[in-house]
């Protein structure tokens, strides 16, 4: 990444946002590695919000010149990119339409190639505190428990791909990344902003909100998940297509499980016709997450929206003992489902000051367990990319040249592995993971994938 390094800071850092420089210089421990007027304007959040933990290493990159940045949606993928882009020197503001800072939703799998951003911004501790480290994937026959594949985990993972696989609940991961952000700009998240359109002249990007308000900015980034207003004026409108899917989200504190009936330490995916399920831990293995991908025809796209654990019990009836007892023990008011929607994917994800990421442009079916790990890919090389010695126009271009091939991939993939969890005969679901071989394919291409230090002139696949 083009840029330089203004500061690293050990130690405890207090308050005083224009003597901070000095504080920099006369502090025990700490070390100058260079100081600019642009450092103090980037250091100042902290300042502000008094201290910076005992211990700690702070870097900051800047480019020779900061932009104005507006994102629209706060979700993973958008407070990523803020984190990495405010690290960057640039002033950004992120407008979400909830009017509370929240998330909601099921666990997320977070594999090496998402976990290199994460630790980049800090969050090690917080993962390795908060998430599970699973030994393995694990396939199987939805009634015999019969093994179909395995891919390794765990140290294994580690050791080949440099980081760990963590899952972690949703709700965790999107609080530590607020937390990041607010540390680098208390004022960078606005509530309440609901946008309708995205405007663009020669000079500036503007988002237009529903209740009139207008902002102006040198880019705008659109993180507005598969819904997304931004995408309307970068990519033609296209509705997101229902697949004809839809899946059941449970949490279940594990104490309620008999322990002769409790999944093991790895992501279980429960193979059969029609129907597939997935088990694995998460809030350091007191909750068991379980997804449910069910072919029935029900369109709702909202993930709070409660149905009948009848019709639960009824799409996995007579599932292997270790599935049911998952079922059989969570609260029956809190069984939610959601429609599962698509896109084909596209090659264009930006104008000259417009660019999208994650859901907004490349939506992905949850079959690989890499939508969150590509929208926090997404950020990274953004924030790669306009560090570039070159026009932003021209910077985004390298931006979407190498990140859509990549995702393209992930999505058409994504889609192929629910029709090879939903086989009915079982010889043929035998031999189709033999055939696939996803272990192999995904330690090659998927997992070793660094977005911290990939050639952004190369296309990713």
């Amino acid at each position: 990444m083009q840029g330089r390094i203004i500061a690293v800071l050990r130690g405890q850092l207090c308050a005083g946002a224009w003597s901070l420089s000095t504080a920099i210089l006369s502090a025990s421990g700490w070390r100058v590695v260079g100081c600019c007027v642009e450092a103090r304007h980037a250091l100042r959040p902290w300042c502000d919000r008094g201290c910076w933990a005992s211990g700690s290493m702070l870097t900051i990159h800047t480019r020779s010149q900061s932009m104005d940045i507006a994102m629209v949606g706060a979700g993973i993928g958008g407070l990523t990119a803020a984190a990495c882009l405010l690290r960057d020197g640039h002033r950004v503001r992120i407008y979400e339409q909830a009017r509370h800072v929240g998330e909601i939703g099921a666990a997320v799998q977070m594999s090496a190639n998402a976990v290199k951003v994460l630790y980049h911004l800090g969050l090690k501790d917080r993962l390795e505190a908060q998430a599970v480290k699973p030994s393995a994937f694990e396939f199987r026959r939805f009634d015999s428990g019969e093994l179909l594949h395995e891919i390794k985990l765990g140290e294994d993972h580690a050791q080949r791909h440099g980081h760990p696989y963590y899952q972690i609940h949703r709700v965790d991961l999107h609080a530590a990344l607020l937390e990041v952000v607010e540390q680098l700009d208390p004022q960078a998240l606005q509530l309440g902003y609901r946008a309708i359109e995205v405007q663009e002249d020669e000079h500036s990007a503007s988002i237009v909100f529903e209740d009139g308000r207008q902002v102006r900015a040198n880019l705008v980034v659109g993180s507005d998940g598969i819904k997304s207003v931004v995408r309307k004026h970068v990519v033609d409108a296209d509705p997101p297509v229902f697949t004809g899917q839809v899946a059941w989200r449970l949490a279940i504190p594990i104490e309620r499980i008999a322990p002769e009936l409790r999944p093991p330490m790895v992501s279980s995916i429960w193979c059969g016709p029609n129907n597939h399920a997935v088990m694995y831990y998460m809030r350091a293995g007191q909750v068991l997450n379980f997804v449910g991908c069910v072919e029935r025809p029900w369109e709702e796209e909202s993930w709070t929206s409660r149905q009948p654990w009848e019709e639960l019990d009824q799409d996995y009836a007579g599932w292997h003992p270790i599935v049911r007892a998952a079922i059989d023990n969570v609260d029956r008011d809190q069984c939610f489902r959601w429609a599962l929607n698509n896109r084909k994917p596209v090659m264009n994800w930006c104008t000259d000051r417009v660019a999208l990421l994650g859901d907004a442009v490349h939506p992905t079916l949850p079959y690989m367990a890499q939508g969150a790990a590509m929208a926090i890919e997404d950020a990274a090389v953004l924030s790669r990319a306009l560090a570039l010695d070159m026009p932003m126009a021209q910077a985004l271009q390298v931006f979407q040249n190498h990140r859509a091939p990549r995702a393209a991939r992930v999505v058409r993939e994504s889609t192929e592995m629910g029709d090879l969890y939903h086989i009915a005969d079982a010889q043929q679901m035998k031999q189709a993971f033999k055939d696939r071989n996803i272990a192999a394919s995904r330690n090659n291409w998927l997992y070793p994938y660094d977005p911290m230090n990939v050639d952004l002139m190369s296309q990713a696949g």
